[in-house]
């Protein structure tokens, strides 16, 4: 039999994000949200009142896109260069606000568009048009189809049946998490609702295995949270909606090549494959090179743990006719999500569709009280949009590049290559440092995209493997929510995640090579990179 401190470790509720201790922030961490607010107050007030920047007084209209040339047309040379001017300093001040988090992302995202109206770096509505930009309201409807599914029950439902009827040891376990990340990716577009799914399901198996936390860690544990960790983002990175910062990214690249969204089918054939092959990379370095299993370990430590899952999941009585619809309702939108080019109905359009059903009295399974919307992630992600415009109006990225490459003597002899190496490494190993997939969004999909402008080469060329990259955020636990959740386990060490996550960080960009010369080749996104 099982004793009492057994039983605690093998119940579920004991796991919940409420019960988890909260990551409280380091001293450097409270400091720069201390310097924050004066810091960016500075930097604004420098860059918009007493700097001269060569650069942007030099602007000429033959060298801006089209976005930025219809702008220069219609408020002339002058007033241009002064709206430059403040889109940099707002766009240096928000990026401070953001790393340093000294105040909250949605009221920097709310300062910023207060910014660029005041200053007329673009007017009231175009920047307070961007909240109903047709990405938002993916944004938004996805949510409500993700709510769908956790009310109901059915992604815990799924996510206990499977581990119960294949988790039998270590491999299959791990094997397990791997196809309930991949499917839970593939219907809920928040990562961190994800992570909060499966963390108590994950904990209990860990428990199982020996591994506690603290000072009962083993390398089972590590894997296990590590690996769900990884895959809760990169599974993310295999669909369009797998994530807002995807949905932003998708729409930066759509805007620079005239489109209205990007195809949910394209960024599926492209990037779904990536994702799994990293997933199994991950796997494979994880248990076998970085955190081999001790003798032992692949095998429950526990008995009777496994039956402890088999009475949380019979408590949860048969399926409901809820449930069934909730399941049906999100089949039939992935359906229409993954065969958007050959019926011509946008994303946005079927998630409405999608929505409005399980909304409808009588016929749904939710009402609008149950639905979990973060709207500070709303707000924080309509910043970035109204930032996305002012940036396409001043054409800042596009001068930006200028000056760094002529600064580094990177010239039109510069092969394909070496632009395709430096841009993804930036996208890539910049997640260590940010914490925000979105605002590494914004920064390094237009500068990609004013690269191929300058160079001649097609937008998607440069700019899709970049937005390919920006679910790598898994090396420390700053680096996004899911991470700071999972570190706050207590199943691995600051050391250990960063061996692992910087480990396959590297191999990602690896990766991200071999893909940009082989299957983005054969697809036509590039021309190749070597051969």
């Amino acid at each position: 039999m099982t004793d009492k401190n057994t039983n605690d470790l093998l119940d579920m509720n004991n796991y919940s994000i409420e019960k988890l201790p909260k990551m409280e922030k380091s001293k450097v961490e409270q400091i720069m949200a201390k310097v924050g607010i004066p810091l960016a107050f500075i930097a604004f007030v420098f860059i918009y009142c007493f700097s001269n920047i060569n650069f942007l007084d030099s602007i000429d209209s033959s060298t801006l896109a089209d976005g930025a040339l219809k702008r220069f047309e219609a408020i002339g040379h002058d007033q241009f260069i002064r709206i430059n001017y403040a889109m940099l300093a707002i766009f240096i001040a928000a990026i401070i606000l953001w790393i340093t988090e000294a105040i909250p992302n949605y009221l920097t995202s709310l300062l910023l568009i207060l910014g660029m109206v005041l200053t007329q770096v673009t007017t009231d509505k175009v920047a307070y048009a961007q909240l109903g930009h047709p990405v938002m309201w993916l944004n938004i409807l996805s949510f409500v189809l993700a709510s769908m599914l956790v009310k109901t029950r059915a992604a815990k439902r799924f996510a206990l049946w499977f581990v119960i009827r294949f988790g039998k040891n270590a491999f299959w376990v791990t094997l397990s998490f791997i196809i309930i990340n991949v499917v839970l990716s593939a219907f809920i577009s928040a990562t961190t609702a994800k992570a909060t799914i499966l963390l108590p399901i994950f904990m209990v198996i860990a428990a199982i295995y020996g591994a506690t936390g603290g000072d009962n860690r083993n390398n089972f544990g590590r894997n296990l949270v590590l690996q769900n960790l990884f895959q809760i983002n990169i599974g993310a990175s295999g669909f369009l909606t797998g994530s807002g910062a995807n949905l932003l990214a998708a729409s930066l690249i759509a805007g620079a090549m005239g489109w209205d969204l990007f195809s949910y089918q394209d960024w599926f054939i492209a990037a779904f494959p990536l994702a799994i092959i990293l997933i199994f990379i991950a796997w494979f370095v994880g248990s076998k090179l970085i955190f081999p299993l001790k003798k032992g370990e692949n095998q429950p430590q526990i008995e009777g743990g496994i039956e402890k899952l088999k009475v949380e999941y019979q408590a949860m009585g048969k399926m409901t006719m809820a449930e069934y619809k909730a399941i049906a309702i999100f089949v039939g939108v992935l359906i229409l999500w993954a065969t958007d080019k050959q019926h011509g109905i946008n994303q946005t359009a079927v998630a409405f569709m999608g929505a409005v059903i399980a909304l409808f009295p009588g016929i749904g399974v939710v009402k609008w009280n149950d639905v979990d919307i973060p709207w500070h992630l709303m707000l924080f992600s309509a910043g970035a949009y109204t930032l996305g415009a002012g940036l396409d109006a001043t054409g800042l990225p596009n001068t930006l590049v200028e000056v760094v490459f002529d600064y580094f003597a990177i010239d039109q002899s510069t092969p394909f290559w070496v632009l395709y190496m430096i841009l993804t490494a930036l996208m890539l190993f910049s997640a260590i440092l940010f914490q925000s997939k979105t605002m590494r969004a914004l920064i390094f999909v237009p500068i990609a995209i004013g690269v191929a402008q300058k160079f001649g080469y097609p937008i998607l060329s440069l700019s899709f493997p970049v937005a390919l990259l920006i679910e790598h955020v898994y090396v420390l636990p700053f680096n996004s929510k899911p991470a700071a959740l999972l570190y706050t386990t207590n199943q691995y060490s600051w050391s250990d995640t960063f061996k692992f996550g910087f480990a396959m960080m590297c191999i990602s960009w690896v990766m991200i090579i071999v893909w940009g010369e082989t299957v983005l080749r054969w697809l036509g996104y590039t021309n190749g990179l070597f051969f």
